[in-house]
């Protein structure tokens, strides 16, 4: 026993080159890159078990593309039948990268904050503390829901949840649900939802729809045409169409034949029973699930960096610009086009793995 302790304290006391907080897609990403250094690196991460942020959506969420334009660096995810990879297929995937790649990673550990002293980084965390010369944090954005503050949101009296909470429509049916956000997600749980019971969609503004033939492939295209575009200096004009419109998976297409793909705008406030419409009419719901999207899971970093009421700190790419040694991966647009997709992470951890190197160098 006093071995062990001795073994745990020495290993607390090491510094490491990298520690990478989050073990998700983005973390896998940065350390693929890092294991072919010689810079020593672990990842931190706080679920029971791989698979990150995955683990927690509904059941029956799919990739927008093919599992070959939807792969971390260096292996391709093995294809699916019907082509949109599903939760657990994309799962097993990043279960089985990890072990492909022999990824140093401890989990759970829950991060609590990160200080910095004398130059080096000491992380506090559940499982003890951890020093660090340099530190990506990559933790997304999934335990950071959004939910607007709308008049009257304190009294209803129905149920409330995010859509980073929904699982599945099972206790829902033949109940009244008002889904609110004109994104992915509010069409892809509407779909889901009207099937079993009696669904309103609220929105602030009018939905737009991709044209059925696009799905994720043409939207990397996209991302990766922009950044060319803007790293030369041109302008870029997405035509047809936009980065935040909804995409036509199969089944918003099936709700779309049934007609529910309707919505009835904005509503002005909350009753004890339901909401008020911007015509004045009221209508009575027994449950509100919010797609209103999520902001950065950055609160580990508040006490070394200043970070906005989303979340968000000052970075150069991914770098932070006032914090050497910090570095940011896979937030989305805030740090690199498509950084939040499993295909477009890559770009991003192989351009901050090179940062690092350099910036140990010195």
């Amino acid at each position: 026993m006093k071995k062990y302790f001795e073994e745990k304290l020495v290993k607390m006391a090491e510094v490491y080159d990298v520690i990478i907080i989050g073990g998700g897609q983005s973390g896998l990403a940065c350390a693929y890159y890092l294991r072919r250094t010689k810079l020593n690196y672990l990842i931190l991460d706080d679920q029971e078990s791989c698979g990150g942020a995955w683990q927690k959506t509904w059941d029956s969420l799919r990739l927008f593309s093919p599992a070959d334009h939807s792969s971390l660096p260096g292996w391709l995810m093995p294809k699916t039948e019907d082509g949109f990879p599903p939760k657990d297929h994309v799962i097993n995937y990043l279960c089985k990268y990890e072990e492909r790649y022999d990824l140093n990673i401890k989990r759970p550990v829950i991060v609590d904050v990160v200080e910095k002293e004398s130059g080096v980084f000491k992380i506090k965390t559940s499982a003890g503390n951890f020093s660090a010369k340099t530190i990506i944090s990559a933790t997304g954005t999934w335990k950071a829901p959004f939910i607007p503050k709308v008049k009257g949101i304190d009294i209803f009296r129905g149920k409330q949840l995010h859509s980073a909470h929904y699982r599945n429509p099972d206790d829902l049916e033949s109940k009244k649900v008002l889904i609110i956000g004109e994104g992915n997600s509010g069409a892809q749980i509407l779909a889901e939802v009207s099937k079993v019971a009696n669904t309103s969609w609220a929105t602030l503004k009018d939905p737009e729809f991709l044209p059925d033939d696009v799905d994720g492939r043409v939207l990397f295209d996209v991302a990766t045409a922009k950044y060319k575009a803007e790293k030369e200096g041109k302008k870029f004009d997405p035509k047809d169409y936009n980065l935040g419109n909804i995409v036509m998976v199969p089944p918003v297409k099936e709700a779309r034949e049934r007609g529910v793909l309707k919505s009835k705008g904005s509503f002005k406030e909350f009753t004890e029973d339901g909401v008020i419409w911007e015509d004045g009419t009221k209508e009575e719901f027994d449950t509100v699930i919010w797609c209103t999207g999520f902001h950065y899971a950055t609160s580990h970093l508040k006490s070394i960096a200043e970070t906005d009421t989303k979340g968000k700190i000052k970075t150069q790419g991914t770098k932070a610009e006032n914090v050497a040694g910090l570095w940011v991966v896979g937030y989305g647009g805030w740090t690199g086009y498509a950084s939040a997709t499993l295909i477009g992470v890559g770009r991003s951890a192989r351009g901050t793995s090179k940062e690092i190197i350099e910036f140990l160098k010195d």
